[in-house]
């Protein structure tokens, strides 16, 4: 499909048309509140869109600039009262832009390594963490607060690494049910996640088998697809989905994920493949909060003292729309405070690889999000997504914050702990 029939098919058109100018989205636009411009909104980047369905505006220029500082939160599409799938329409519009635009060749080379010939590849990722783990205890990786201006994207990415990364991967294979079998499901364990946060993956495979499941983590999976995806490499992300539908063909309760970004594409392979058997394997998928907020066979019985607040991913409040789930776990836990975020639907910045392509802008919306979580005196700062863990551990560190940041699977699993169930 060429730009020009991605722009002008009767669903993009018919989408861009469903705006009626409110403006209600304004409010919820984190980078409106960094540039407070119109363009950079989601009512006037839908401006942009029509005009260039309509060959007002060239692909190049205002409408790329505009699209590129998006973060693709999707939060104005929460708060839209005429339901315009403004997500879907960042997509196409920028699967337009990458097919009209020339890469450089230094572009394409980092694009095959990172979407190619890295991110698919859990097994060489687990290499490079351990490298880097290697890099971590012998110093070397602090001396990138001293690269220069023009290395600016490289600081950034290292300031982002978790101070300790694990190297307790999840390796394929069955981990039988503890206690009564409840059933079995099977665990996606994504590609950054269980590079950069493998410990957070291995609290999850232990909280299901506490609460009855047999857990399937299948060989063959993959990543989900959507870095490729957001980035305009649709050939790759389609890819990939392939890929995880066939590796994920079994019999299972669920498919449980364990990060917001992942589950929302997860759930798109059945409007991107359009075949039963990526709607079957779509219809399955669930978030971990999700699923254990109904299948929480072993509420734990220890206390884990302390104050909690929650930050949403965007991508699981506001694509997937589970807002709950998460809270009522943390609120099943004895001992833990649960206190709300002023504005908890506002984005922390992190958004794929947001961070590290806009990290001026990525910053200013961090601080913003820190802001907010400073106010709460948190001990514990809970989410739910790989990109908003990493990032959080970088705003908790930049405001010198006495806070913890956990995902919800591990405070469920540190309250299973106090109960003496290691496994």
């Amino acid at each position: 499909m060429t730009a020009n029939d991605r722009l002008r098919d009767v669903t993009f058109v018919n989408g861009l048309q469903q705006c009626v100018h409110c403006g209600l989205c304004l409010p919820a636009c984190p980078t409106y509140h960094v540039f407070h411009t119109e363009m950079d909104a989601p009512r006037g980047r839908l401006a942009l869109m029509a005009a260039a369905s309509e060959g007002r505006i060239p692909l190049e220029g205002a409408l790329r600039t505009h699209l590129d500082r998006c973060l693709g939160c999707r939060a104005c599409e929460t708060v839209c009262p005429s339901g315009v799938p403004y997500g879907a329409l960042l997509e196409t519009a920028r699967l337009a832009i990458e097919e009209e635009r020339t890469q450089s060749p230094a572009e394409r080379l980092v694009r095959f390594l990172a979407l190619r010939a890295l991110l698919p590849r859990v097994d060489r990722l687990r290499h490079v963490a351990r490298l880097t783990r290697g890099l971590q205890q012998i110093g070397l990786l602090a001396l990138a607060r001293h690269l220069p201006p023009s290395l600016e994207r490289l600081r950034h990415m290292v300031a982002l690494l978790p101070p300790t990364i694990s190297t307790q991967f999840t390796a394929p294979g069955v981990y039988p049910a503890r206690g009564k079998r409840r059933g079995r499901v099977a665990f996606f364990v994504g590609c950054v996640q269980e590079a950069l946060l493998a410990h957070v993956n291995a609290a999850t495979v232990r909280v299901l088998q506490r609460n009855g499941y047999e857990v399937h983590v299948v060989p063959g999976q993959t990543c989900c697809g959507a870095v490729a995806y957001h980035v305009g490499d649709e050939a790759t992300a389609l890819e990939l989905a392939r890929r995880n539908v066939a590796a994920f063909a079994g019999e299972y309760e669920a498919i449980i994920n364990n990060a917001g970004g992942c589950g929302a594409m997860l759930k798109e392979y059945a409007k991107l493949l359009g075949d039963d058997r990526a709607r079957e394997f779509a219809a399955r998928v669930q978030d971990v909060t999700e699923f254990l907020a109904e299948h929480l066979h072993r509420p734990p019985a220890k206390p884990v003292a302390g104050r909690v607040t929650y930050v949403d991913s965007c991508h699981l409040r506001h694509a997937q729309r589970v807002v709950e789930p998460p809270r009522r776990l943390l609120a099943a836990i004895p001992g833990l405070e649960l206190v709300e975020l002023s504005r908890p639907d506002h984005c922390c910045g992190s958004a794929g690889v947001y961070n590290i392509l806009h990290p001026e802008t990525a910053e200013a919306i961090l601080d913003a999000k820190m802001a907010d979580v400073a106010q709460t005196r948190a001990t514990f700062v809970a989410t739910t997504n790989t990109g908003c863990y990493l990032q959080l551990l970088h705003g908790v560190r930049r405001w010198a914050l006495d806070a913890r940041v956990v995902h919800v699977v591990e405070l469920l699993d540190m309250a299973y702990e106090a109960q003496g169930e290691t496994p």
